[in-house]
């Protein structure tokens, strides 16, 4: 081929390129009319092809699009939802019982719990002992503690584990207990906890069961978009834990001031359990342990249960389960939130690291309040993420403009996801109040009716006020043009967020 040629070539491509990338453009934005129902998504997407232009359309390919990736988690649901009904029906007599004794303690509040049950999600059960924790400082040795009491099993369902100076002590463990057959399961998000995950040969050798949950690979890069976020541990069928404190050193703040990793003080919080809402984790874990590559386990051995019998508890406290995943045709942890909303009476206290509410989320949030609830919001005065900060900030006037108060934690970075209800009702887990944790991501809350924990909960919200700044309208309106436009655009972007 001769320069003639190629030059005629070339002012051809140069004459006419426009009208493929225009096809392009066009198949594109009809695909993602099609394909997402949310409207508020959608134009956020094509925005983002508009503004981005070629890069913005990779960005949609790899990470917007459904492929068959949403179809598949629907199906693994429609199987889950199956193998619930069947437990359901044997205890649905106990249900009811427990469901009358929760009434009689919060009244209408038990509509939570009602609501939990009729989908299916997760039972109530008024028999288990509950232990609020502030902090890695709080949680790891009784993390540690429970690990190194294992006599038969270890499911651990983590988004992040770091292979730091927490993690290699934890993995020590795993191994000791795996050599004297106490049977080691293991599911860590790939994208949370990549060298990990590429370190998997040390847990195989160990015996350990190790899975990484929906590898990231370039021909599956979309699995990025769909992360495993719960933080589960179980112990034995007696023992477990949930919350935001993921394994890291991260999360460990050294005589009460700063990380041991990254010098920034960083408040969370998680919770243990024991009594018969393991039963409900149990059967959560072994659900997602059969989407990964893992041997199957018989969960219906007693041994993977609480046994209940000769233990009474002093003062039980009532524990349930949200939780959402993709495929999720009930988003329950969100709307269990809603729900509980909607029902206070007298004050709603929240706190989330990223505050991205669906439209749903706000309008309960603003009907409280008008109703002359009190509603209290603590977000990060500085988050780890400058968009989703500056999204978070951009759904703070029109909730403000109701009388929702708004704090900005001073103290370092909280990252605590938690929601208390009239002191009588409280939701700690992994699930941040953003459109991520409730239609994107697997996550799970726990739901508890406990005076004591509420009575610590209603404590440690007044201390995190104190280290807060409380977030006025004027002062919003006083930040710079240029910062309020920032977080306007900012908003733009937060359903894909």
């Amino acid at each position: 081929m001769d320069w003639t040629t190629i030059l005629e070539i070339w002012t051809f491509i140069k004459a006419w390129y426009w009208v493929p990338v225009t096809l392009l453009y066009i198949m594109v934005i009809i695909t993602i009319l099609i394909e997402n129902g949310n409207p508020t998504k959608t134009i956020a997407w094509i925005l983002v092809i508009i503004f981005l232009p070629f890069i913005g359309i990779i960005i949609y390919f790899f990470f917007g699009q459904k492929f068959n990736r949403e179809r598949f988690f629907q199906r693994i649901d429609k199987k889950h939802k199956e193998i619930i009904n069947d437990k359901w029906n044997e205890m649905e007599s106990l249900i009811q019982d427990d469901l009358s004794q929760i009434e009689n303690k919060i009244n209408s509040l038990t509509q939570v719990f009602r609501y939990l049950n009729n989908n299916r999600i997760a039972p109530p059960s008024t028999k288990n002992k509950v232990k609020l924790l502030i902090n890695g400082e709080e949680k790891f040795p009784l993390f540690l503690e429970a690990l190194r009491s294992a006599k038969d099993h270890i499911h651990l369902e983590y988004y992040i584990f770091e292979e730091d100076n927490i993690g290699n002590e934890i993995i020590d463990i795993l191994k000791e207990k795996a050599k004297k057959s106490v049977e080691v399961r293991i599911t860590v998000d790939d994208f949370g906890s990549p060298k990990i995950n590429k370190h998997y040969k040390q847990f195989e050798e160990s015996g350990i069961e190790f899975q990484t949950f929906l590898p990231v690979h370039f021909s599956s890069l979309a699995n990025s978009n769909y992360r495993n976020h719960r933080k589960i541990l179980i112990v034995d069928a007696k023992i477990a834990f949930v919350g935001g404190i993921n394994i890291s050193d991260k999360y460990i703040n050294q005589n009460g001031e700063k990380s041991l990793n990254n010098g920034v003080y960083w408040r969370d919080t998680s919770v243990m359990v024991e009594g018969e809402a393991i039963n409900s984790l149990q059967l959560h874990f072994h659900l997602n342990w059969m989407m990964t590559e893992g041997k199957e386990f018989k969960i219906a051995n007693r041994k993977y249960f609480f046994n209940s019998e000769n233990i009474q508890f002093e003062n039980s406290a009532t524990v349930s389960f949200g939780l959402t995943s993709p495929g999720d045709s009930v988003h329950s942890a969100m709307e269990a939130m809603i729900l509980a909303i909607t029902l206070a009476k007298k004050k709603v206290q929240l706190c989330t690291p990223y505050f991205i509410p669906s439209d749903e989320f706000k309008t309960a949030l603003m009907i409280a309040v008008s109703a002359g609830v009190e509603v209290e919001l603590i977000i990060p005065k500085r988050g780890d993420s400058i968009i989703v900060q500056q999204a978070s900030l951009s759904y703070l006037k029109p909730i403000m403009r109701r009388g929702v108060k708004v704090y900005l934690y001073e103290k370092g970075f909280i990252h605590a996801k938690t929601i208390t209800i009239d002191d009588e009702l409280a939701f700690i887990g992994t699930v941040n109040l953003d459109y991520r944790s409730f239609f994107i991501n697997f996550e799970i809350t726990s739901v508890i009716h406990d005076e004591i924990l509420l009575k610590q909960m209603a404590n440690q919200f007044h201390i995190d006020k104190e280290n807060s700044e409380i977030l006025t309208i004027k002062k919003w309106e006083e930040r710079p043009w240029y910062k309020r436009a920032f977080a306007s655009v900012c908003r733009l972007l937060a359903p894909i967020l």
